[in-house]
């Protein structure tokens, strides 16, 4: 199974930026997709989650301002932020619980990131 992650870049203070992620190779079903964030040297922290029936959670920091979506047909992850801040920059990572064809649990896989950079 491979993430594919994507939408990442350099946007001022109060923008927007879509981010994406598609998982791809033998994928039975995916429960839980999510976004997390790593600043180098740093700890992943949680940015937020969604399961395959609809349910988000999110971090605090980002409440109000990000919005994670997904298409199960294309087994996509999307992350729309939206009033873009400074202390927003990081690396950010895709991450997708899947059920492989002949497996009866999940295995967590990660994408490679995207780079996020917001200037003030």
């Amino acid at each position: 199974v491979q993430l594919q992650a994507s939408g990442g870049g350099l946007v001022q203070t109060g923008g927007s930026l879509r981010l994406s992620c598609a998982a791809s190779g033998n994928i039975f079903s995916i429960n839980v997709m999510g976004w997390y964030r790593q600043a180098p040297g740093g700890q992943r922290r949680l940015v937020a989650y969604i399961r395959s029936g609809g349910m988000t959670n999110y971090a605090d920091s980002v409440k109000g301002r990000f919005t994670i979506s997904r298409d199960n047909a294309k087994n996509t992850v999307y992350l729309q932020m939206d009033n873009l801040q400074p202390e927003d920059t990081d690396n950010y990572l895709c991450t997708a619980d899947v059920i492989s064809t002949g497996d009866s649990k999940a295995s967590r896989y990660w994408g490679q990131g995207t780079l996020v950079t917001v200037s003030s």
